[in-house]
């Protein structure tokens, strides 16, 4: 049976997830709601990938699987990975080579809103020509109007408009009340609630002015359409069959989403893990994986993945010992599918530089014993906390990359090239204007406002730009720039070659405008490269917006100007990969847990699971270090001031008894060993006595 070769591989567990479901007297495929608890290491990836397969074996519409993800490249494994088991089984029966299988409609929550949004537009009342901002662009509107209201002129500190930025998307995607967000998350800005809505309803005016939406608004609006009972219903319809990876980070609008395309549960499967929930900062919550069962009629089947094909099975025990507890969970115990292993160590040191020579030296030999640099790991719970360790490692020339810092797309020269993309694309895009006009010579606020003025008086028509009586710096370069624009916004204009074409016009503009115009120049070849990868300009520029490439300013060395590289990573960043040898810094009460997150059981258990996941990127080894003494910040260099640190709560006897612990101090080379003994050179005890 095609269908049973297709799971061969599988757990006995991972084969009732994959196969959950029957086909009726008809032939069609039915499931009621299901859940997957998929623990760390237990092959979530495969266990999915093979439902999608077995979805397709018993007749189910590539075309009507919707499959919803995190990321892009999740959704592009998911369905690769399901193809090659297809084709593997068919192959195996029939001979010869399979079709390749299609998955239409496998994507992240965003990119599917983005397209139902567009072909629904008109029934929304939205333009169907709408430009997604960035966070980038986001934030830069957020800050114009917070200018334009004067809010950054007043006598007492108003908020940034990045945290403005953050309190809009956390009430967007929470659905929590502005003063509710403002007292748990953003305390310092309650005072201005009253000023923060005033800014957000013009920020919204001014967008939709612009026809655009940003990254929230559009599972806002999605969440807006499947509230149309009629609209719900027609969307609904389009899917057999609904998948959901990472359940666990799905926030209040997306899970709301999920039931309302399938109400009652029927055809949707949900894989998460509950004790891989870190994302609350992002307005995710724990309740909408723990709560999923009981809110299906029936409720949702649920099936547990306890067997973990990555650690060995000593560091499973710590983090089994560390999860039982936390009260709110499913219950599972991992166990290991290989044997043997070392037992985690819990490592005491003196300081945070004993601390970074402790991981220095376990690097160099688990390098030497054949363990590549990068299948090496140091884990922490804030970027700064690295800090004294990459002095060292640059000391003991070992080559590292950390990851966090700058997208892409947030480079400024990156941003100017998309500016004009974006313009042509919709001329109505105020905010592309604005920045590309600025781009030429002469052309300040003043001017620029002054061409937008006439352009929008001309109905927008990208031609009457040929009109526009440009400043004389500007006068030689404006023909040009008119015709570019116009060219670009004519409907035929074929999309490959539009980048090179803005590129070839740009690169003047760039080698006066900033430093480094060659490697600067690089950036923009790299964005034609990625620009055929894309049907149309549209979806190339929306796709660059939700799911945006990584710059190489993540990384804090070139990895390929040597062999080997040590990786850096927060624990946020590090969720979904795994190491031979993984260290974790300051594993000690205020870092985990967070002395910001100690006044509330919820934000405790997120911490709990913070340290289970950094436990459980380890597959051989784990070091837990844990400072004694921190030094006092913002002393003299000489300075001695510290305070000492308490040990992690996290660390209760039953999580100790399934840990190695030691007490480590380097003795500094070229120092004298201490004296043995019985072999005393001084008789203090007769001077003592002599004192009286």
């Amino acid at each position: 049976m095609l269908q049973a070769a297709l799971t061969d591989e599988l757990n006995a567990a991972q084969r009732r997830a994959a196969e959950f479901g029957s086909c009726g007297t008809d032939g069609s495929f039915t499931a009621p709601g299901l859940l997957v608890i998929a623990g760390a290491g237990t092959g979530k990836t495969s266990t999915l990938a093979h439902r999608v397969a077995h979805l397709v074996a018993a007749g189910v519409d590539p075309a009507r699987i919707l499959l919803l993800t995190f990321t892009r490249r999740a959704a592009a494994e998911m369905t690769r990975r399901a193809e090659r088991i297809v084709g593997a089984a068919l192959a195996a029966r029939y001979g010869g080579r399979a079709p390749q299988l299609r998955l239409p409609w496998a994507g992240t929550f965003h990119s599917v809103a983005n397209r139902l949004l567009r072909e629904y537009a008109p029934r929304l009342g939205l333009a169907g020509h709408f430009t997604v901002l960035d966070r980038g662009d986001a934030a830069e509107l957020m800050d114009f109007v917070r200018h334009e209201r004067g809010l950054a002129e007043g006598r007492r500190r108003f908020p940034r408009k990045d945290t403005c930025v953050a309190i809009h998307s956390h009430c967007v995607n929470s659905g929590q009340p502005l003063e509710s967000v403002l007292e748990v998350h953003f305390p310092w800005c309650a005072e201005r609630a009253g000023e923060l809505r005033d800014l957000f309803r013009d920020y919204v005016a001014r967008k939709l002015e612009h026809h655009a939406l940003d990254y929230d608004d559009l599972l806002l609006c999605w969440h807006a359409l499947m509230q149309d009972p009629a609209l719900a219903a027609e969307v609904g319809a389009r899917f057999d069959q609904v998948l959901v990876d990472e359940y666990q980070d799905v926030n209040r609008l997306q899970a709301e989403i999920v039931l309302a395309l399938k109400p009652g549960g029927a055809g949707i499967t949900a894989v998460g893990d509950d004790a891989q929930a870190i994302y609350s900062f992002r307005a995710a919550t724990v309740d909408n994986i723990l709560e999923f069962p009981t809110r299906c009629t029936p409720p949702a089947a649920t099936i547990v993945l306890e067997r973990n094909y990555r650690s060995s099975q000593p560091i499973l025990d710590a983090a089994n010992a560390l999860l039982a507890g936390s009260n709110r969970q499913y219950r599972k115990t991992l166990l290991a599918a290989r044997g043997g292993g070392a037992r985690p160590r819990l490592v005491t040191v003196q300081d945070e530089r004993q601390q970074a020579d402790y991981v220095v030296q376990a690097i160099l030999r688990r390098r030497e014993e054949g363990t590549l640099l990068r299948r090496q790991a140091v884990l922490f719970r804030s970027a700064h906390h690295s800090d004294q360790l990459e002095i060292e490692l640059l000391r003991a020339d070992i080559p590292f990359v950390k990851y966090g810092g700058l997208r892409f797309l947030e480079a400024a020269h990156v941003k100017d090239l998309l500016a004009v993309l974006r313009w042509a694309d919709n001329p109505r895009n105020g905010l592309a204007a604005f920045r590309v006009l600025q781009l030429l010579p002469g052309m300040g606020p003043a001017n620029a406002s002054r061409c937008w003025q006439q352009f929008a008086a001309a109905a927008h028509r990208p031609a009457a730009l040929a009109d526009f009586a440009a400043p004389p710096a500007a006068v030689a370069d404006w023909p040009v720039f008119a015709e570019l624009i116009s060219a670009l916004a004519r409907p035929g204009t074929p999309w490959p070659g539009q980048v090179a074409r803005v590129a070839g016009w740009y690169r003047p503009q760039l080698e006066r405008l900033y430093e480094a115009p060659g490697v600067r120049a690089a950036d923009l070849e790299k964005l034609g490269q990625l620009a055929p990868q894309y049907a149309s300009r549209e979806r190339f520029l929306t796709e660059l917006a939700l799911d945006p490439p990584q710059a190489s300013g993540d990384l804090a060395g070139d990895p390929l100007r040597d062999e080997d590289y040590l990786v850096l990573s927060t624990v946020h960043s590090a969720k979904g990969q795994e190491w031979d040898a993984v260290h974790v810094l300051n594993v000690s009460d205020g870092n985990f847990p967070s002395e910001f997150a100690t006044d509330s059981a919820a934000a405790l258990d997120e911490e709990r699971r913070l340290l289970y996941v950094a436990m459980t990127r380890a597959r051989d080894e784990l070091h837990l270090l844990e400072p004694l003494r921190y030094y006092v910040t913002r002393q003299s260099p000489t300075g001695d001031g510290h305070v000492y640190g308490a040990r992690s709560r996290f660390l209760v006897p039953e999580v100790l008894a399934t840990l190695e612990q030691l007490s480590w101090a380097e003795t500094p080379p070229g120092a004298p060993a201490p004296a043995p003994a019985g072999d005393a050179r001084t008789d203090v005890t007769a001077r003592l006595r002599a004192l009286w």
